[in-house]
């Protein structure tokens, strides 16, 4: 039987919420206690699988190193001569001018686009797969012509690149280790 908590509100829906420090059930103020019990073991295999999934991810969290000055340094230096490279190829398929590049440590972001046209990059992008970089540039530059997350938005993207997809999760479920390791709070 799973532990959870349950949080009553002027909800319609049950809702679960699981995290590394339990499960929570998000439950409207009219939904008996029997009605959430079945609700929490018709989903009790997937709150496991998820509990497992988190508590791996946070295995991997605390065992990275973190990145030297020396490595940092060198990543920097590689990322301003590749990225450029990249964006200017990428620039050509989408059709769009930009005004400048950023190339920084971001403790949070991949990249970013101003409404002003200035690209921002995260050199931590180096430390991933090629096409996760590419991935990062096209989503970038798309925001030239949408800045928005916009049904447009993501047909420009996929037109542009089609393993969008594919390489954003792995920078969803790969990031946070990258970013930990500039970090050094390993």
């Amino acid at each position: 039987m799973i532990s959870y908590t349950v949080v009553r509100s002027n909800r319609k829906t049950l809702a679960l919420q699981v995290r590394p420090d339990g499960v929570t059930v998000r439950a409207p103020r009219r939904c008996t206690d029997a009605e959430i019990e079945r609700f929490v073991s018709s989903r009790t295999e997937w709150i496991e699988k998820t509990l497992t999934k988190l508590k791996m991810r946070r295995q991997r969290l605390e065992a990275v190193d973190p990145l030297s000055e020396e490595e940092l340094r060198s990543i920097r230096a590689e990322a301003r001569r590749v990225i450029p490279e990249r964006v200017k190829y990428y620039a050509s398929l989408a059709g769009v001018t930009y005004r400048s590049i950023t190339i920084r440590l971001q403790r949070t972001r991949w990249g970013s686009c101003s409404s002003r046209g200035t690209l921002s990059f995260n050199c931590l992008l180096m430390l991933t797969p090629p096409e996760v970089l590419d991935s990062v540039i096209v989503h970038e530059l798309c925001h030239l012509k949408e800045m928005n997350h916009s049904k447009r938005f993501y047909e420009e993207v996929l037109r542009i690149y089609p393993d969008y997809y594919r390489w954003n999760k792995w920078l969803r479920e790969n990031g946070d280790v990258l970013m930990r390791r500039a970090r050094g709070d390993a």
